[in-house]
């Protein structure tokens, strides 16, 4: 994973996923935000690092869209969205956010274990960058 900062959208694997969502037409972009969140949420392993990577931008793009959210501002994030676009999405794909959000923290998901191993004492930016977002799904 190649990360320049601790946001959702500041690695590879993210900005990737979102320069697809991006691409997609319009009416397919709620599916595949789903999707990204699905994957995280259903896994049983071990969670690799890309698909946390792709569900937590699924998740501040979810975040976005509530109320209590902050405007995506990101350049890595999609155009469309740091445009003033908008996604129509399902009300239960904020509980499918926060599931998949509790997923990339737990144990065994190697997201959690590069970034806690990147920590410095008790400050870990990313991991406060979760907690931001499940904090606002959860508002």
């Amino acid at each position: 994973m190649g990360s320049w900062d601790s946001g959702p959208f500041d690695n590879d694997t993210a900005a990737d996923w979102c320069g697809d969502l991006d691409d997609a037409d319009a009416p397919e972009r709620p599916a595949l935000v789903r999707e990204a969140l699905s994957r995280v949420a259903g896994e049983e392993g071990y969670l690799d690092a890309d698909i946390a990577c792709e569900a937590i931008a699924a998740a501040a793009i979810v975040a976005a869209q509530l109320p209590a959210g902050q405007p995506i501002t990101s350049p890595y994030a999609p155009d469309f969205l740091r445009d003033g676009g908008q996604l129509d999405l399902p009300d239960d794909v904020a509980a499918l956010a926060v599931k998949a959000l509790d997923r990339v923290m737990a144990k065994d998901s190697e997201w959690h274990d590069l970034w806690q191993d990147a920590a410095a004492g008790n400050i870990n930016p990313a991991f406060d960058a979760v907690h931001s977002l499940r904090r606002t799904l959860t508002t």
